[in-house]
């Protein structure tokens, strides 16, 4: 069973860092985009950012040029690397893998989440 594990997450002072990374357990047929996406309480999940199969990346207005997404597909893994954090960052952050799985079907996975905030 395919399993998107998170970590990283925790509580930083605005302006600080955070390095989130997820790890793709289970075995899956191929890894296609992996993305980053964020739940703010009472506000529907966004989109962050995706790197691609080729190691393309883009992100979101509101991130662009604090936020780099990266992966390293030898250990089945994402990154999210966070730089000048705001209070507006705190969020639960979600890890979602696209690919194929091992009967190759399409496949979507998510993470459980892990909680970002930023507070002084």
């Amino acid at each position: 069973q395919v399993q998107l594990v998170e970590s990283g997450g925790g509580l930083v002072q605005p302006g600080g860092s955070l390095r989130l990374s997820c790890v793709v357990s289970g075995t899956i047929g191929r890894l296609d985009d992996m993305a980053w996406y964020r739940q703010a309480p009472g506000k529907q999940r966004e989109w962050v950012a995706v790197v691609n199969f080729g190691g393309t990346t883009n992100s979101a207005d509101s991130v662009k040029g604090r936020f780099t997404i990266s992966r390293d597909d030898a250990k089945k893994s994402a990154y999210l690397q966070m730089n000048s954090l705001k209070p507006e960052d705190t969020a639960v952050y979600y890890c979602n893998a696209n690919g194929l799985s091992a009967s190759f079907q399409r496949v979507t996975y998510w993470g459980q989440g892990t909680q970002v905030t930023v507070s002084s």
